[in-house]
């Protein structure tokens, strides 16, 4: 029967030659496997190490990035907080101008105002330059032809006119000519140019006061600026949004002087009149109220426009009657007078007699007109200006209490003053004074020591205030547009000098050197005047007086009968045989007084009316 085919079972085919050829195959294929077993492990090892050579630097790259972390967000975090804000904000200080300069009637003398860089870039001119230079002549004040060859020097940037006003840059701007630039700034302006250049100076480029109180008084005439933090922008514009509320806000204070503009006008004209009349170098006129030191006025001439200060010879910016020395003279008589009353060793009407020379060791002194003049009281040697009488008088002295009263005065010291560059006067030294009878001969009638003008005034305010060493000042304060005062200068409490009937006295006996002396050129009807002459040899450097060099002076105190002005004027070597301080000086104190008399609304003496009125 035969076999089903699913049942049926095949034999396996076995050629030699093929199972050899299998057999060998698997023997090879067995060799091949084995032989890559050891690769196999390597390379397994090697996966291994990279992966742990890879772990460990992402764990090393890791660890250094969380240490860096640390760092900057723990340890530097601070640190780097604040340079990040510092590079986000901006320290910004507003520009803010200087406070302005009135007198005492708020008249303007300094203001800081908007000015105008111009410059031209012909380049970018759309019109000839001939053209460009005939538009402009006019508002620059310059010739065509000049401003022609400046356009052809360069192709940009030629500065036209550094400081250009409002009013000039508008009318430029009103040409409409294409290549022209403008930049504005602020410039210090003086109105009223030279008036008061003596006291209120300037302030150059940087913006810095060099003279007057624009140096003295920096710090009340400089606005306080604070420094403010602004934000910048991604793209570096600060934004003002984050900007303080009122950071730009400036007070409207003003820096007011005791000055009086119209006193001062008439002052210098009065000065400059008899300068050029005696061909004199220099010459300074003060008015002083001796009840506070204010000063009225105070010029020296010749002096400068603090407009124009480039072109001024530097030697103007000092106020030479803080900043030099000179010997007064006889000016300085009454106060050698009001020291001998008050130390009791002369009375009113003692007599003296002058001879019209006097031996003082070695030494022979006479009158300056070497003239003798009998038998005189105190008030008459005031008057003919004897120097023999004030040596007698201050003979009578002890010199070593002669010398303390001159130190009390302030000789040798400085004034105490807000003007600046002030000098200390030169007095020799106590052992030499009292060692030699001749120095304190001399120094009775004016001579051998040296002192300002400003502060002989301020010692013939002694005699009118009735006693008292007063400070001289322009300064009155700071005021706002109401004329309210906000910061006034603490000044020296008046030290008290004479005794206010000795001051009175002297004061009357000064009087008769306007009546009936050497002062009669500064008499005005209706007033009591008192005064003193005086015409000094000038000093010389080297020592000794320079030959035909006169310094000639008056001091007046009015009125009389209740003093309170002094009134000094000042002329240095003028020409001539009749250029004395009776000549020189005395006319331009009555000129001055004949202007303070109405300013100050001085009403005529009561004593002066009922001599009027009497039959």
């Amino acid at each position: 029967m035969q076999k089903s085919p699913s049942k049926t079972k095949f034999r396996k085919f076995r050629n030699p030659a093929f199972a050899r050829r299998q057999k060998g195959s698997k023997q090879g294929l067995l060799g091949t496997l084995d032989s890559n077993i050891p690769d196999q492990i390597s390379n397994k090892s090697n996966h291994k190490s990279r992966l742990f050579i890879v772990w460990g630097l992402l764990m090393a790259a890791g660890l250094g990035l969380a240490v860096n972390l640390y760092n900057l967000q723990i340890v530097r975090g601070l640190k780097l907080t604040q340079k990040a804000r510092n590079q986000q904000m901006v320290n910004l200080r507003p520009f803010m101008p200087r406070r302005p300069v009135v007198d005492r009637n708020t008249n303007l003398l300094a203001i800081d105002r908007p000015v105008y860089t111009l410059y031209a870039h012909p380049k970018l001119f759309d019109k000839s330059n001939e053209e460009m230079a005939e538009r402009l002549s006019s508002i620059l004040a310059k010739d065509t032809t000049e401003l022609v060859k400046t356009f052809q020097r360069k192709k940009s940037g030629i500065i036209l006119a550094p400081a250009l006003p409002e009013e000039m840059i508008d009318r430029v701007i009103s040409l409409r000519l294409n290549g022209l630039e403008w930049i504005q700034k602020y410039s210090r302006f003086y109105p009223p140019d030279d008036l008061v250049a003596d006291v209120v100076g300037y302030v150059n480029l940087d913006r810095r006061g060099q003279a007057g109180v624009e140096y003295s008084q920096e710090k009340l005439l400089e606005r306080p600026v604070q420094t403010v933090r602004l934000s910048r922008s991604g793209n570096g514009d600060l934004r003002p949004d984050y900007a303080p509320e009122g950071f730009l806000h400036f007070d409207d204070l003003r820096l007011q002087l005791t000055i009086d503009s119209r006193l001062q006008r008439i002052a210098r004209v009065a000065l400059k009149q008899q300068m050029e009349k005696f061909d004199a170098k220099r010459g300074a006129v003060i008015v002083m109220d001796a009840l506070d030191g204010s000063l009225l006025a105070l010029v020296s001439q010749p002096t400068y426009n603090p407009n124009e200060y480039s072109k001024a010879n530097i030697s103007l910016f000092k106020n030479w009657t803080v900043a030099d020395l000179y010997e007064p003279g006889s000016t300085f008589k009454p106060l050698n007078v009001a020291i001998a009353l008050e130390n009791g060793v002369i009375k009113p009407d003692d007599v003296f007699n002058d001879s019209g020379s006097i031996q003082v060791a070695n030494y022979t002194i006479q009158n300056a007109m070497k003239n003798g003049n009998g038998r005189i009281n105190i008030a008459q040697i005031l008057q003919y200006s004897s120097n023999i009488g004030m040596v007698q008088i201050i003979q009578r002295l002890k010199p070593s209490i002669y010398y303390n009263w001159l130190e009390r005065l302030g000789l040798g010291q400085k004034v105490d003053t807000d003007l600046p560059f002030e000098v200390g006067g030169r007095l020799k030294s106590q052992e030499e004074f009292i060692a030699s009878p001749i120095e304190a001969a001399t120094t009775s009638f004016g001579q051998g020591f040296s002192m300002t003008p400003l502060q002989l005034v301020q010692m013939h305010g002694a005699l009118a205030n009735g006693g008292k060493l007063v400070t001289p000042h322009v300064v009155r304060g700071l005021i706002d547009t109401k004329g309210q005062m906000h910061d006034s200068p603490t000044r020296t409490i008046p030290r008290q000098i004479f005794s206010a009937a000795t001051a009175q006295k002297v004061v009357e006996m000064m009087e008769t050197v306007v009546t009936e002396g050497s002062g009669k050129a500064a008499q005005i009807p209706g007033y009591r005047i008192a005064g003193k002459t005086g015409t000094a040899q000038k000093a010389s450097p080297n020592g000794g007086y320079i030959k035909g060099a006169r310094m000639t002076s008056f001091v007046a105190i009015l009125p009389v009968e209740s003093p309170r002005y002094v009134v000094f004027a000042l002329v240095d070597e003028p020409k001539g045989e009749s250029a004395y301080g009776s000549t020189v000086a005395a006319p331009i104190v009555k000129s001055v007084i004949e202007a303070l008399i109405p300013l100050e609304e001085i009403p005529p003496s009561k004593a002066t009316e009922q001599h009027s009125e009497a039959p």
